[in-house]
């Protein structure tokens, strides 16, 4: 795993663009930055077999489900989902410090940290090109329909962005697929708690590992509980698609 070390793990100086990057929606300090900091603006795509894959991923199917649905509400849907956003979420629990606050409380940091580089492309190949299958409806109080607009449209009085400039307009991803964009997953069918959970997580500003988690942080510390679970009711009543 050293090459993943000095291909993605930025010198302190070229992290400062990031911080500088998020602008007005964050204020980090690079020495506030996680030791394993990945920059994901000049990503390249990610190849991999997704045979291989598919003998690797029998460990990820208690959680992840075998036939692309997950088996716990709060477990994430792998299938369909695009690759360069696995293999650099599994990269960022390949790295993670096992004390670490976010990390230290997710199964998936034992897990891959005995992972190679190849296997993580190969486990990320292999999910992206299963078909997803539709998770569990969650019941909810709030109207999803408020969701679609946050999602679509923000709330620019309180500093919301809308999310379709990140995640596209259809919640299956960004159709600009060079750097940090390949990078953003797919939303649309994902459970409702899994959501919720993560934006919570990024509205505590954790994790902070990488670009896209330091945006993210940056959009979600604006989102109350309302606005969460809304956002969360809209884009799992979508129906899944792999995301091209």
């Amino acid at each position: 795993m050293r090459n993943i070390r000095r291909r993605w793990v930025p010198a302190l100086s070229s992290m400062l663009p990031v911080v500088a990057l998020a602008g007005g929606i964050l204020s980090l300090n690079p020495a506030d930055l996680a030791p394993h900091f990945v920059d994901l603006r000049r990503i390249e795509p990610i190849h991999g077999d997704a045979a291989s894959g598919s003998q690797k991923a029998a460990a990820c199917y208690a959680c992840h489900g075998a036939n692309g649905a997950p088996t716990a509400p709060l477990f994430p849907r792998l299938s369909g989902q695009r690759p360069e956003y696995l293999y650099h979420r599994l990269v960022s629990f390949h790295l993670a410090d096992p004390k670490d606050t976010y990390y230290s409380a997710s199964p998936m940091t034992p897990l891959a940290a005995h992972l190679t580089d190849q296997d993580m492309r190969d486990l990320a190949i292999y999910f992206a090109t299963q078909p997803p299958q539709a998770v569990a409806a969650t019941a909810s109080e709030t109207a999803p329909d408020r969701g679609k607009e946050i999602f679509l449209a923000g709330e620019p009085s309180r500093g919301i962005p809308p999310c379709r400039g990140c995640h596209g307009t259809d919640a299956n991803g960004s159709r600009v697929r060079l750097g940090q964009y390949a990078a953003y997953p797919s939303l649309r069918g994902q459970s409702a708690p899994y959501l919720i959970a993560r934006l919570k997580s990024y509205r505590d500003g954790l994790p902070h590992d990488t670009s896209n988690a330091l945006i993210m942080g940056g959009v979600a510390r604006n989102l109350d509980d309302q606005s969460i679970e809304a956002l969360a009711a809209w884009l799992s009543s979508l129906t899944p698609a792999r995301s091209l």
